[in-house]
């Protein structure tokens, strides 16, 4: 499985902040968007879970999304 491949089914097993992801030098402007795009999918189904008191989760999760939307916004997405 590619490097790509991997993040695209979950950024966070290659990435610890989107930052990283705007960062990589080994992928493509149109990968890193994709990326990150799957990481917002994440970061708000994980949003919504919170706001429905899953007590497991915390407030990481939205300043996550916040991250990921800065990220996209420096790529121009």
């Amino acid at each position: 499985m590619s490097k790509f491949s991997q993040a695209l089914l979950d950024p966070t097993s290659l990435y610890k902040l989107p930052m990283e992801v705007v960062e990589d030098q080994s992928l493509t402007v149109d990968q890193k968007i994709q990326i990150l795009h799957r990481w917002e999918y994440d970061a708000r189904a994980l949003q919504i879970a919170e706001e429905e008191n899953m007590p497991e989760l915390s407030e990481e999760h939205g300043s996550m999304l916040s991250r990921v939307l800065d990220a996209l916004h420096i790529l121009g997405a």
